[in-house]
């Protein structure tokens, strides 16, 4: 990008023609002063030839020959000569020197032959008029008028310059502001801005530039909606379903259930009374639906085929899934069913619980035949699919018992995970993101996506955060080195006034260049649920100087406008997008789309849980800026610093 000039026009142009006109007043005292000098030294010298002449003459009478030594020093002197010699063959005759002593730098000395006498000369020297000469109100009264009138109209001058010239200053600053970023603060310019042409042309430009990116941001939106959401009911289509469905069971540590909710004779009844009563039943069911799975962060509502919705609920026990599955039941009972349905027989539902590693298709397979022992029921219900599950059997009280047993006892630790930007070959470490991890109590190690969804439901998110900046800023305290990291904490937790002044005070503890390694890491969906909320903190958060993540970026379709307002510094997609993303073609425009919403912005996209190289050149060649996976390498601090780590005492008052 070309530098803008430092000097404003306006001043540029004031200097100018300042400069201009002290300069040519500057040459015209200097042409008048040597002027004035020669037309001096020409008088003098007229003046003194006269004199040269008279003696001549009257040296031509014998009677004044003899008494020159009487009258020629007074004629000499009333012509105010200092030095005189008559001579003859450069033999000096007669002599004449003023009485005092004179510089000979300033005296005026011309040699004058004699006409009459041939053969002599005399060499006068005079003091010069022009040296005796000092400022007069009298005599240079003209001059200086000259001079004042000069100043005053330089004065008036360079103030009405500066006045036509304040349209450009406006017009200049505005373009300056633009330049900085701030084009929504400046985008129409005021009436005072010169050129006008100019002016209106960038208000023109401006707001052909907003609708384009308004235009862009709904077309990229519309992509991702058509590729991904069900258009009658905006819950998640198949692919998409698939999509999260298969990547939540290559998560290690993951469980949960799939739930398959199906209307019966559907498709009879929409032929027989139209499409548009039939459309009104399946925008209700799901309805319910929708509002019924808000309990769960996690889940994901999908419309899997015409009459089929499914549900995703990962990180479940079989016992919350009963709970769940129950309560469908009762709240879809409410619907009251057109006649052409039997309202005691006329959706079934199917469960099957599912752990990491297992099959997609065979999921698929288990619900069909669940749903089917659920129709021969003949009766609005639920069939579990049975098998043999390995799951965790640990509830809420147990999951709220480990977890004050791991704050109270400050067992909380990180694993790093490294994230990197690559461009060619080439990569660059941007920071480390610490992955919260506990122990449950048989010393086994539990990672956040397990007990995270756990810490939502029971309300912990404040405490863990807590718990989490408290170690994140003791790391930077103590680290050595100037490597960045990056903490996850939940968007809620910004909208508790408590812990927004909490977490402003202890990151004012911190001196501003430790806190430039610090970057805070929000989950997409839970920012923008809590996002007016969470928006004034983020504002406060960057003003300190820390960066701003938004993670797990695709796992819903929302739109991209927080980018911009919150100054996002890195979006994180979801690993649902990345998997085999190199034989996804939906995915690829997916993450296409999302980069075009970035493309005016200083926001870089990152892939998350990259595994192979085909994967990495998909992305790279899509315009992913870095990723972090398992492909990197994954550095992981020793756990016993962070066992030993202990809140303060002073600290137990927030818990």
């Amino acid at each position: 990008m070309r530098a803008t000039p430092s000097l404003r026009l306006s001043t540029r142009l004031v200097s100018f023609v300042t400069l201009t006109v002290v300069a040519a007043t500057f040459i015209l005292f200097v042409g008048g002063v040597i002027s004035f000098k020669q037309l001096g030294n020409n008088y003098l010298n007229h003046y003194l030839k006269n004199i040269a002449e008279v003696i001549d003459e009257e040296l031509q009478n014998s009677s004044s020959t003899k008494g020159k030594d009487s009258w020629l020093p007074k004629l000499l002197k009333a012509s105010n000569v200092v030095e005189a010699s008559i001579a003859k063959d450069q033999q000096i005759l007669y002599s004449f020197k003023e009485d005092g002593s004179y510089d000979n730098t300033i005296l005026f000395r011309q040699t004058y032959p004699f006409k009459i006498h041939k053969g002599y000369s005399v060499t006068i020297a005079a003091i010069a008029p022009y040296t005796s000469v000092t400022y007069s109100i009298g005599p240079l009264f003209s001059i200086t008028i000259a001079i004042s009138i000069i100043i005053l109209g330089l004065m008036w001058g360079v103030n009405w310059l500066r006045k036509q010239l304040i349209g450009s200053e406006l017009l200049e600053e505005r373009g300056r502001m633009i330049l900085a970023g701030k084009v929504d603060d400046f985008s129409i310019g005021v009436e005072q801005e010169w050129p006008a042409t100019a002016s209106l042309a960038l208000d023109k430009l401006i707001s052909e530039l907003k609708d384009a990116r308004q235009e862009r941001s709904r077309f990229d939106t519309f992509i991702r909606t058509q590729t991904f959401l069900d258009q009658l009911t905006g819950s998640a289509n198949r692919v998409l379903f698939d999509s999260k469905l298969e990547s939540t069971l290559q998560e290690p540590d993951s469980q949960g259930a799939v739930l398959i909710f199906r209307l019966s004779n559907w498709e009879e009844y929409s032929d027989e009374v139209g499409k548009h009563e039939g459309d009104e039943l399946i925008v209700e069911f799901g309805g319910v639906l929708s509002n019924l799975m808000q309990k769960f962060p996690d889940a994901v509502l999908s419309r899997y085929y015409k009459s089929d919705f499914a549900i995703l609920v990962p990180q479940q026990r079989v016992k919350e899934v009963k709970e769940f599955a129950n309560q469908c039941v009762n709240n879809l009972e409410r619907i009251t069913p057109p006649g052409f349905f039997n309202k005691s027989d006329w959706f079934h539902i199917g469960i099957t619980m599912f752990n990491n590693g297992e099959e997609r298709s065979k999921i698929i397979e288990e619900l069909e035949i669940s749903v089917k022992s659920s129709k021969l029921q003949l009766s609005n219900c639920w069939t579990l699919y049975k098998k043999s599950n390995k799951e965790e059997t640990r509830g809420s009280v147990r999951w709220r018992t480990l977890l004050d047993s791991t704050l109270e006892n400050g067992t909380l630790f990180f694993q790093r995970q490294s994230v990197y930007e690559i461009e060619g070959k080439s990569r660059k470490k941007v920071h480390d993101e610490l992955l919260a991890c506990i122990y449950d109590e048989s010393g086994a190690e539990i990672k956040a996506a397990r007990f995270i969804p756990a810490v939502a439901q029971i309300g912990y998110q404040v405490r863990i955060d807590k718990t989490v900046v408290l170690k994140a800023l003791s790391i930077i305290k103590n680290s050595k080195n100037d490597e960045k990291i990056s903490i996850n904490i939940h968007a809620v937790s910004l909208g508790n006034r408590a812990f927004s002044q909490w977490l402003s005070y202890e990151l004012l503890q911190l001196p501003r260049e430790c806190l430039r390694y610090l970057s805070f890491e929000f989950v997409e969906g839970q920012l923008l649920a809590n996002y007016d909320a969470a928006r004034v903190v983020i504002n406060k958060i960057l003003g300190f100087g820390c960066e701003i993540i938004v993670d797990q970026v695709g796992r819903t379709i929302v739109s991209t406008h927080y980018i911009k307002d919150i100054k996002v510094k890195y979006l994180k997609l979801h690993r649902n997008l990345i998997t085999d993303i190199d034989r996804r073609q939906e995915n690829q425009l997916f993450v296409r789309s999302l980069i075009g919403s970035c493309a005016d912005t200083k926001t870089k996209v990152l892939a998350v849980g990259v595994e192979n190289m085909d994967e990495l050149e998909i992305l790279q060649q899509l315009g992913v800026s870095g990723a972090q996976g398992e492909l990197f390498q994954i550095e992981e601090q020793p756990k016993e610093r962070f066992m030993k780590f202990r809140l303060p005492k002073r600290r137990s008052r927030w818990g």
